[in-house]
């Protein structure tokens, strides 16, 4: 039994099958963002395919399909965005809203620890996180303010209710930063799924 659970964890840490599963990831967001489109939602529609654009950041900079982000971080970005499409009660729309909002920051995060040679310790690793996630809710309120000022959409109802949406991002952006310490940066391997030169750059390497 541990045998075959070691063979699953190297097909699953392969770079080329890692890839594999990203891209489908990606394509499922673009999915998700015709549908939007189709349902009039330009607004979440423009978030799905900007999440998408991001994660295929990397290939493109690169030139190389295979430098992709773990398929687990793209993962975790999808599944509030279809959570949040297929959502019909505001309180599940909501909390959709607050894990897409966290989930970008975490895609940003991870693409910084894999492909960069930045480095971070434990605690500002999770600071990071949720700097980054308050900060991508605060330029998504000033998009539903301009959208509800040009396009006649009621995103914001009150202050009051926007202020809370900053708690709860902050909130979860919290929870966000500790599983990308625990888990992308100590358990995950990134470093395995990498093409040569992506993992030669970071580490710094420039030989």
């Amino acid at each position: 039994m541990a045998r075959r659970a070691g063979t699953l964890d190297r097909v699953v840490e392969d770079e080329r099958v890692n890839a594999g599963l990203g891209w489908a990831l990606v394509a499922f967001l673009a999915l998700v963002a015709t549908e939007e489109v189709l349902d009039g939602n330009l607004l979440w529609a423009g978030f799905s395919m900007f999440v998408a654009g991001v994660a295929v950041v990397p290939s493109v900079a690169y030139r190389d399909w295979t430098a992709m982000l773990p398929w687990e971080v793209l993962a975790m970005s999808a599944l509030p965005i279809l959570g949040r499409a297929l959502a019909n009660e505001v309180f599940a729309s909501q909390v959709a809203t607050y894990l897409s909002v966290a989930a970008l920051a975490l895609v940003v995060a991870v693409e910084l620890h894999a492909f960069t040679p930045v480095e971070m310790t434990d605690w500002f690793a999770v600071l990071f996180v949720v700097v980054a996630t308050i900060a991508t809710a605060g330029v998504w309120a000033v998009v539903q303010w301009l959208s509800d000022i040009y396009l006649g959409t009621a995103f914001i109802h009150s202050e009051h209710r926007l202020m809370w949406d900053f708690v709860a991002a902050t909130v979860v952006g919290g929870m966000a930063g500790v599983v990308f310490e625990w888990y992308f940066r100590r358990f995950a391997r990134v470093e395995t799924r990498l093409p040569d030169h992506a993992e030669t750059l970071q580490r710094g390497d420039n030989s």
